[in-house]
């Protein structure tokens, strides 16, 4: 039987240790990313034998990670079965990749259908390519960091640490501001940025911001995948008035804090048409397909 709790500093240890073993790049697969969304998702961890499994979710709309560690993959995945049952819901797995999807028809032939939505694939590009953005593809990007260069000369890249976190609030604000409301996915945004900052040293996040005439006009922060190849960059904010800040703080943070890596994952556009146009025109090197697998038996 699964027992489920929010997610706290404490578990990171063991939550790591499992998601060693996760057989993707799928940017939830972070006990960062677990922990500040707490709330806003009402995400709660399970520990099944050697698998940490996600339950997220309220009412009726619950669904769950698929199991992640190593040991009897098809035991995990029958006590998610019998606990979204014993809750009166229908099984519902989250995030499937092509690996996980192999394995679950393998051990359930027939017994989960799966549905896919483009809104939740993950944009994967090579640190390389966005170190340098060498090629003709990108020239419109260099040309938009030339720009903020020349109309900037004195800004600076600088790491993120307890110094600027109150800047980086302050940039995150202005964004808001700049959007002209505070609907609600950015009032839970803003307050996963808070708890991410709060425990940033803790949760072991790497982040990087630019500084123009005095002021943070970018920022950006995420943490590492525990299989030591790949980086996800969480939370990305600037301000659309100023040329060139979203370019200049994606190649300077790349450059500066993410050269151990051969990937970085920065996450889904949620069916957003202007940020999925942003994030191919960086040309991806993945764009990693993600399916909800509905228990149907």
């Amino acid at each position: 039987m699964l027992e489920f709790k929010q997610t706290q500093l404490s578990d990171k240890e063991w939550v790591n240790n499992c998601l060693k073993h996760a057989n993707s790049m799928n940017c939830e697969y972070t006990f960062g990313n677990m922990y500040i969304w707490t709330k806003a998702y009402n995400t709660k961890i399970a520990h099944f034998n050697d698998f940490l499994i996600c339950r997220w979710g309220t009412g009726n709309e619950i669904s769950y990670s698929v199991p992640l560690g190593e040991g009897d993959f098809t035991a995990a995945v029958n006590a998610i079965i019998e606990d979204a049952k014993s809750i009166g819901v229908v099984p519902a797995i989250y995030g499937v990749t092509a690996g996980y999807k192999l394995l679950m028809q393998e051990a359930f032939t027939g017994k989960f259908e799966y549905k896919y939505d483009s809104a939740f694939n993950d944009y994967i590009y090579l640190v390389d390519r966005m170190t340098t953005l060498s090629g003709k593809k990108l020239h419109g990007k260099r040309n938009h960091i030339t720009n903020f260069k020349k109309n900037y000369p004195d800004w600076k890249f600088e790491i993120i640490n307890k110094d600027n976190i109150a800047d980086c609030i302050e940039t995150h604000k202005r964004w808001i501001e700049e959007k002209g409301e505070f609907d609600e996915d950015y009032k839970e945004e803003f307050e996963a940025v808070l708890k991410a900052f709060e425990s940033y040293d803790e949760l072991g996040w790497k982040g990087g911001l630019i500084r123009a005439d005095g002021n943070v006009v970018a920022f950006c922060m995420g943490e590492p995948q525990q299989n030591g190849k790949c980086f996800v960059t969480h939370f990305e904010k600037a301000s659309a008035e100023i040329q060139g800040a979203f370019p200049i703080i994606n190649q300077e943070f790349t450059k500066n804090c993410l050269q151990d890596y051969t990937y970085v994952n920065r996450e889904e556009d949620l069916g957003i048409d202007g940020l999925r146009k942003a994030k191919m025109s960086y040309y991806p090197e993945i764009i990693l397909e993600k399916c909800v697998a509905f228990y149907n038996d």
